[in-house]
């Protein structure tokens, strides 16, 4: 029997329909080092005769405890060096697992990885090349929209600010001194928020773009729903009270509430959904001052570091680009020549 070096995620939700097709990619892995665990919120059917072998196995909830803190019951207990969080609407190829296995062999000093995920509905189109993040406090999947043909121009795998967790990797000792995914944020830019804190305590995050994964894509909530915008935009804004250094802070803050103000006039339907995320995100102040506190605290990183992983272009943001940051060795260098 194989010892498993990385433990598979997945958070359900009502999403029975699409974890046949999930973990039948996973079965047809050439890697097949693996575990996987499914947390199914709300469970309601017995459908366990779907798990094929030893390796899966489920943890049924009762209620929705959103995919953070989800995630986290997934990760708990694992004795593997790696763990993932793999969306059920997600389709790995065959060759995920490999290439990520390669990127791990190739990279030790990286502690984050991301897949690069294609359309499911479009597979010639990207719906994401790992996310970025703005001085404006928005973050993105880079590439969303493009053609797979762009990536052709780049290296097979670089740095980017956060992997999307809908397909990503987390070295199990980081992930665990980072606390995991921040369970108040229930859904929605847990992701970045991690990885952000991560960056904070000296690690990177790298993009693989030779390990591929189709998506659906808001399969479950639906992108522009409500609930979408609603925490997309409180979590925004804990994100950058938690996270983002005071200097860059009273850019940030000011720039993000410019820029959802900007939203709202745009888009008048979506308008209340993103004032009430914006009031509730506000109105926690004095419980993410306190995390704030333990957060900056332990931070390793530099303000001006942190600002040259930023993306300072608003086009950039608004055409939804790929960016490419520099290494945690480049930056280095570049800090040491001035």
């Amino acid at each position: 029997m194989i010892s498993p070096w990385v433990r598979i995620v997945i958070v359900n939700f009502h999403a029975d329909q699409l974890l046949q097709q999930l973990i039948d990619a996973l079965l047809a892995q050439k890697e097949d080092g693996f575990e996987v665990v499914i947390v199914d919120n709300e469970a309601a059917d017995n459908w366990c005769c779907l798990l094929p072998d030893h390796r899966f196995r489920i943890i049924p909830v009762s209620v929705n405890l959103g995919f953070a803190a989800a995630a986290n019951l997934g990760a708990n207990n694992a004795q593997t060096e790696w763990l993932s969080m793999l969306n059920p609407d997600t389709i790995p190829d065959e060759d995920w697992l490999v290439e990520i296995k390669e990127a791990i062999r190739n990279h030790p000093d990286t502690a984050l990885f991301g897949s690069c995920q294609r359309m499911a509905s479009q597979p010639d189109r990207l719906d994401g090349a790992g996310d970025a993040y703005s001085i404006f406090g928005i973050a993105w999947r880079g590439g969303y929209g493009h053609p797979h043909t762009v990536l052709d121009a780049l290296p097979s795998s670089y740095r980017t600010f956060s992997p999307c967790a809908a397909a990503a990797f987390y070295r199990r000792d980081q992930f665990a001194l980072a606390g995991g995914f921040a369970e108040s944020f229930f859904c929605y830019l847990e992701d970045v928020d991690l990885a952000f804190r991560l960056t904070l305590l000296g690690q990177q995050t790298r993009q693989i773009n030779r390990a591929q994964v189709y998506h659906i894509g808001s399969a479950i909530t639906g992108r522009h729903s409500p609930f979408t915008i609603y925490h997309s935009v409180r979590n925004g804004v804990w994100v950058l009270l938690r996270c983002m250094p005071t200097s860059l802070l009273l850019f940030a803050l000011p720039l993000y509430l410019l820029a959802q103000s900007w939203l709202m006039v745009r888009n008048h339907r979506s308008a209340a959904h993103r004032l009430r995320g914006i009031v509730h995100g506000l109105l926690a102040w004095r419980t993410l001052w306190q995390q704030r506190a333990l957060i900056q605290a332990s931070s390793l990183v530099k303000a001006r570091q942190l600002a040259s992983l930023l993306t300072w272009n608003p086009v950039a943001l608004q055409k939804r680009r790929i960016m490419v940051l520099p290494t945690i060795a480049e930056q280095m260098d570049k800090f040491c020549e001035k």
